[in-house]
């Protein structure tokens, strides 16, 4: 047994832990964080007032009115969307890691922050409070990825994220949905293209139809941007007879802010 801790000391002192995001070297070893605490100050929340449907910063603009151009053009089916901190270092170098680098521990983490946002919360002027303890009414339904990308990761980034917050708030994890076909990369296209390849990409899992009907759903996904994929798989959700769909997403991608594709 000594033999064996030795062993781990050393492979510690030859591969030292680091940070995901920024690299920095953190003491530890195994037992390091895997986020710095640096970089997990420099996570931003977005600014109020918000939109009380997509919570898209509002700026100057009217707090009172109802249009926002972010969600104007989203299905009736995706009732609301939520998001944990804006898509910009650090939030998107964990993004990448998570989705790219094989780093799945990180869904831990950037779970249990899409795990605290409140679906409910419709204020345009402030954060919404803490939610009440207890189980979740809702259930958690995380956004599928294609058989390629899932063999060539080894998971579904937003199934991980899903599972986390199912447990955060000890709510039910339902697969839903399914992905039909492979499509391309949502990254490199403009909005209108990101509608049309996701149009249909998402059918019923029959044996989740009893679970989604009657059911307030709760679409998890690592990064929102326009809401053509959380759009879609939301009247998927709605066909099958759910009673709301709202998104809980890690980041999002806002305007005029630096980002990596993700």
């Amino acid at each position: 047994m000594k033999l064996v801790g030795w062993g781990a000391d050393l492979l510690d002192l030859l591969l030292p832990s680091g940070c995901v995001a920024c690299r920095t070297w953190l003491p530890g070893g195994r037992a390091a964080p895997l986020v710095c605490a640096h970089c997990r100050s420099r996570l931003r929340v977005a600014s109020w007032p918000r939109c009380p449907r997509c919570h898209f910063p509002r700026g100057a603009r009217r707090v009172e009115s109802a249009d926002c151009h972010e969600c104007r053009d989203w299905p009736a089916a995706l009732d609301a969307a939520r998001y944990a901190y804006v898509l910009e270092p650090p939030a998107d170098d964990l993004v990448h890691a998570l989705k790219y680098e094989g780093w799945g521990e990180l869904a831990d983490l950037m779970g249990r922050a899409v795990a605290k946002l409140d679906p409910a919360g419709r204020s345009m002027t402030r954060p919404p409070t803490e939610r009440s303890s207890g189980r979740d009414p809702a259930i958690v339904v995380p956004v599928p990825t294609t058989a390629r990308r899932l063999k060539r990761r080894g998971y579904n980034q937003a199934a991980l994220l899903a599972a986390r917050v199912a447990a955060e708030r000890a709510a039910r994890l339902v697969h839903g949905i399914e992905r039909a076909g492979e499509g391309r990369s949502q990254t490199a296209l403009a909005p209108a293209e990101r509608r049309l390849n996701v149009r249909g990409a998402f059918t019923p899992a029959r044996e989740a139809a009893a679970a989604v009907a009657g059911a307030h759903v709760l679409l998890v996904d690592d990064v929102l941007t326009t809401g053509a994929t959380a759009s879609e798989a939301a009247c998927a959700l709605r066909g099958m007879g759910a009673a709301s769909v709202t998104l809980l997403a890690f980041a999002r991608a806002l305007p005029a802010e630096p980002r990596r594709a993700a």
